[in-house]
């Protein structure tokens, strides 16, 4: 990870690797279809409004700040996704799922329900950042095929008013974060979810 230049306008991307075997791919298989933006670099608490030389100053401090360079971690970037709310807001939506840091057992499903407050979603997208730890589904359907899936990928996400994540038998726990937003507000939450060892891995 390293700065950019913020003198200049600069337009700095990369491709996952999803993305390079698609233009590698050629055929048109490489197009995008949708983009988010986001300020996680953003510090508003520098918003000066006593700033001795006025008003066009309060920002100044913001506006000098350095620009991340682009980057793939889904842990670490577009944390904070810039969203569009009615002139009318007064309050920030809210996302609310009723579950916070968890520790899942291999033999036991675990239900996810989002609801927003101070805001509407009708779906929500649930990404589990590690699918080692277990399968996710919008519908608590596990078929062969998303099993299969989502044993190749480092990813997975679903989308729905809840998922449900059935932990993998581990022979050691481990843990993946998993991101919840809503579709509509752009609202966020992020808990910790943690697969605990399978007892019949004993030595």
């Amino acid at each position: 990870m390293g700065f950019l230049d913020n003198t200049s306008i600069t337009v700095d991307a990369i491709l996952t690797k999803k993305g390079r075997e698609l233009l590698a791919r050629g055929e048109n298989a490489f197009q995008i279809t949708k983009f988010a933006l986001a300020d996680d670099e953003v510090d508003y608490n520098l918003w000066d409004t006593a700033h001795p030389n006025g008003s066009s100053y309060y920002g100044a401090v913001i506006e000098n700040m350095p620009v991340l360079e682009a980057f793939t971690d889904e842990t670490q970037v577009m944390r904070y996704k810039l969203i569009t709310l009615n002139k009318t807001t007064t309050q920030m939506p809210t996302l609310n799922i009723g579950i916070g840091d968890t520790t899942m057992n291999f033999d036991t499903s675990t239900v996810i329900t989002a609801n927003t407050t101070n805001g509407s979603d009708t779906s929500f997208s649930f990404t589990l950042s590690d699918t080692d730890i277990a399968y996710i589904s919008a519908d608590g359907n596990f078929s062969a095929a998303t099993i299969a899936t989502q044993t190749t990928q480092k990813t997975a996400t679903v989308t729905g008013t809840q998922a449900t994540l059935q932990p993998r038998s581990l022979r050691v726990a481990k843990s993946a974060k998993l991101t919840v937003e809503g579709n509509n507000t752009g609202a966020i939450s992020v808990i910790t979810l943690t697969t605990a060892k399978d007892p019949s891995f004993n030595a």
